[in-house]
């Protein structure tokens, strides 16, 4: 569990101590996966298990732990419940708000993370601003964000072009321009726009 510390912003160190100090909760700090960013469970032998990915950084390795941490303690508290449910919101909120402060988050990621606890949800990714914010990484001038583009402009996305067709809540319908398929990208994504004629 002392690995834990090493991805967390160190003013949160002490909160997160006093949040982990119980006998029956392991910490595992995975490889990056592709569909989440941690989770939560009870082994069978009755004790519970967070995990979060390595891949993270330190903010966004601290709200996920928080996140896992409180489906842990909303299962404690209140047994079997909705996972991201009023009790869960209600816990995450209460366990988030020590580190909602410019010692622990930047002063630019408060506000989208302010505005995030309001209502939280399953994902962080859901958050498209919050989301953004935490990648903490200057977007290069050659790269434009999907949901920066109008509909119908090309773009360039891992050697392949595509068109973008129409955009929807959190991603955008695009064709493959080589294999005349549709593909729907997540529109936080970061890619290179084209001028084909």
């Amino acid at each position: 569990m002392n690995d834990v510390y090493a991805y967390i912003p160190a003013a949160s160190h002490q909160t997160i101590r006093t949040y982990l100090n119980t006998a029956d909760l392991e910490i595992k700090i995975k490889n990056k996966r592709a569909t989440k960013h941690g989770d939560f469970r009870k082994n069978k032998t009755g004790s519970y298990l967070i995990t979060v990915n390595n891949n993270l950084n330190n903010y966004q390795f601290l709200l996920t732990l928080v996140h896992e941490i409180a489906h842990y303690k909303t299962h404690k508290l209140y047994g079997k419940v909705k996972p991201h449910g009023a009790e869960w919101k209600h816990t995450f909120k209460e366990l988030m708000l020590p580190f909602v402060r410019p010692e622990v988050y930047p002063s630019d990621i408060l506000p989208y993370l302010a505005h995030y606890l309001l209502n939280p949800k399953a994902s962080t990714d859901s958050d498209q601003n919050l989301s953004l914010a935490l990648q903490q990484e200057p977007l290069s001038s050659d790269k434009s964000y999907i949901f920066d583009l109008n509909i119908g402009s090309d773009f360039q996305l891992k050697n392949r072009k595509f068109t973008l067709l129409e955009k929807r809540r959190t991603r955008a319908l695009c064709l493959d321009l080589s294999k005349r398929k549709k593909y729907l990208i997540q529109l936080k994504v970061a890619v290179t726009p084209l001028n084909i004629s």
